[in-house]
């Protein structure tokens, strides 16, 4: 697992599907799904630290760069 990808596809296993609209909040939920999933003992350790560290990776570079403006891709620049 080594992309936000790759994590969306984990949960996807276990009949999570998540697209809220904006991809920081699709970040942010993905990472109390993943949570989730670790608690209820679904995942393993590693699994778990792995896909954590991946979304904490993402979550980072969003806020650093947005891959779309925070007016909607409205921008006239």
């Amino acid at each position: 697992m080594k992309t936000f990808y790759d994590v969306l596809q984990l949960l996807e296993r276990y009949g999570t599907f998540i697209h809220v609209g904006k991809r920081l909040w699709d970040i942010e939920l993905a990472a109390v799904e993943v949570d989730r999933l670790h608690a209820a003992r679904l995942i393993d350790d590693k699994t778990y630290a792995t896909a954590k560290i991946v979304l904490r990776h993402e979550h980072e570079q969003e806020e650093k760069h947005p891959l779309i403006n925070e007016d909607g891709g409205k921008s006239n620049g």
